[in-house]
C-alpha cells in the first residue's frame, strides 16, 4: 500500500486523513478508537430536538392544566378493541389542539368596514373606472355591499330570526315584527321605487295604485309580504342583490347628470341623488336591526358616507319643520308670528355633529325657503354623528337622544321631534 502522500497506481494521491480511516467516508480515528463520526452529530441533533418537543408539549399540556403523566402505552394484555379515545396519542392531539385554541387571541371574523373603500380608493387611482359611479351612490353600493357580506353565511334559523323594525308615527313610537327575510323584502320593495323611476322593473307582483295609499314604503312593503303565498325566505337574496347592482349600474350609465330625477315616495318626492342617499341610510339601519337579531356586532358606515347621510337629513329638516306647523304640530317663535320670506335670513337653529362624519349645519326654523343665519341664531343643539341617525331613525325617542342644548327650547324640542318624524318603516 502506497505510504501518505505518496501516488497511488491510479495516479491519485492519498491523504493522511484519507489514509488514516479504517472505515467508509464518514469515520476516522479518534482518541484510537473507530468512532462513527457522521452518526454521532445526527444522533446528538435527534436527541436535542425530541427534548424540545418534549418541551413544548409540556408547556402546551400545564396551559390546559393536563400536565400529568401520560398514560401507558398499549401492551399485549389490553384489548385490542378498546376505544380510540384512549389512545395516548390521540388524547394527546386533542389537548394540543385545545391549547392552539387557548393560546390564539380570538379575532373578528368581520372586515373593517373602511377596507373595501380603501382597496377601491387604491385601485381606481391605478386605474380609473371607464364609467364610474356617481358619488352620491356610492354611500348606497358600499352599504348594500356590507349588507349582502353580513347574509351570506346566514342558514334558515338566521334567515327565519325575529326583527322589530321601530319608527315614529305622530310623535309616538310604533314598531312592526317580522323577519330577517321579511326585511330584505322590505329593503326590496322600497327600492323599487327608485327602480321604477328609473325605467327598470318593479319587484313588486302587481304595482299598487296611486290612490289607494299603498304607493309608500309602508304599502309596499304590506303588498309585497301580502302577496308571498308564504313568509319571506332565503331565497329574497337574490332579487334584492339584483335589483341593487341593477340600481348603481344605471345611474351609473345616466351619469351625474341624472341626479335631479324626481322619486316618488307617495306623499313626497325625492331628487335621484338624495333618494340614492335615503336608501343607503335605510340600508345601514336596518343591516343593524338584523344584526341586533342574530347577535353580531356591525359599524357605522365610513365617516365620508355617514356625513352625507347626515347633511341630507339636516337639509330636509326645514320642510319637515314646516309640514309640522301646517299640521298644528309646531308653531313659529315669538318674534316670527309669520313664515319668513323666500330667501331671507330668519331664526336658526345650531346643529352640531360631533364624532364620525360630523359638522356644523344652521338649520332655518320659520320658512324651508328661508336662510340659516348665525345672525338669527336662537338655539345650539350637539349631538353625536351615529345617535343623531338613530334619533332620524325612529330607533331612540326625542326625550332620550343625550343632547346638548342651549338656549330656545321649544325650537330644540320642534328640531328632535321633526327629526324623529322623518323616520318611516
Amino acid at each position: 500500500m502506497p505510504k501518505p502522500g505518496e501516488f497511488r497506481d491510479d495516479g491519485a494521491a492519498e491523504s493522511p486523513s484519507r489514509a488514516g480511516r479504517s472505515g467508509g467516508e464518514g469515520t476516522g480515528l479518534v482518541g484510537g478508537r473507530g468512532v462513527e463520526v457522521g452518526a454521532d452529530v445526527e444522533e446528538a441533533a435527534d436527541a436535542e430536538r425530541a427534548e424540545d418537543a418534549v418541551d413544548v408539549r409540556a408547556v402546551l399540556r400545564a396551559a390546559v392544566g393536563q400536565d400529568q403523566p401520560e398514560p401507558a402505552l398499549a401492551g399485549a394484555d389490553q384489548p385490542a378493541g378498546r376505544d380510540e379515545h384512549a389512545d395516548p396519542a390521540a388524547d394527546e392531539a386533542r389537548r394540543l389542539r385545545e391549547a392552539v385554541g387557548l393560546l390564539h387571541q380570538p379575532e373578528s371574523l368581520d372586515l373593517n368596514p373602511a377596507l373595501r373603500t380603501r382597496v377601491l380608493k387604491g385601485c381606481l387611482s391605478r386605474r380609473p373606472p371607464r364609467i364610474p359611479v356617481p358619488d352620491w351612490a356610492v354611500p348606497y353600493d358600499a352599504e348594500t355591499a356590507r349588507l349582502d357580506a353580513l347574509l351570506q353565511d346566514f342558514g334558515d334559523a338566521e334567515w327565519h330570526a325575529p326583527v322589530r323594525l321601530r319608527w315614529f308615527d305622530d310623535d309616538r313610537p310604533t314598531s312592526r315584527r317580522t323577519t330577517v327575510a321579511g326585511v330584505i323584502a322590505h329593503l326590496l320593495s322600497v327600492d323599487g321605487l327608485v327602480a321604477t323611476a328609473l325605467g327598470l322593473e318593479d319587484p313588486l307582483p302587481a304595482a299598487p295604485g296611486r290612490g289607494d295609499g299603498a304607493a309608500g314604503p309602508a304599502g309596499r312593503t304590506e303588498a309585497y309580504w301580502r302577496a308571498s303565498r308564504f313568509p319571506p325566505t332565503r331565497t329574497v337574496r337574490g332579487p334584492w342583490r339584483e335589483q341593487s347592482h341593477s340600481l348603481v349600474r344605471t345611474v351609473s350609465f345616466t351619469g351625474s347628470h341624472a341626479g335631479g330625477l324626481p322619486v316618488a315616495y307617495g306623499d313626497f318626492a325625492l331628487p335621484l341623488h338624495d333618494a340614492m342617499l335615503d336608501r343607503a341610510f335605510e340600508c345601514w339601519v336596518h343591516a343593524a336591526d338584523i344584526a341586533e337579531a342574530v347577535h353580531y356586532p356591525y359599524e357605522p358606515p365610513a365617516p365620508h358616507h355617514l356625513h352625507r347621510m347626515i347633511d341630507l337629513a339636516a337639509r330636509l329638516l326645514p320642510s319637515v319643520l314646516a309640514e309640522r306647523r301646517r299640521a298644528g304640530l309646531s308653531a313659529p317663535g315669538d318674534r316670527t308670528p309669520h313664515l319668513v320670506p323666500a330667501g331671507a335670513p330668519g331664526r336658526s337653529l345650531r346643529l352640531e355633529i360631533e364624532g364620525a362624519g360630523g359638522g356644523e349645519w344652521l338649520i332655518a326654523l320659520d320658512s324651508p325657503a328661508a336662510v340659516g343665519s348665525a345672525d338669527h341664531e336662537v338655539a345650539h343643539v350637539a349631538l353625536d354623528g351615529v345617535e343623531f341617525c338613530h334619533l332620524a331613525a325612529g330607533h331612540i325617542s326625542p326625550e332620550d337622544a343625550a343632547a346638548g342644548q342651549h338656549g330656545d327650547r321649544r325650537a330644540v324640542r320642534d328640531v328632535l321631534f321633526a327629526t324623529a318624524s322623518m323616520s318611516r318603516m
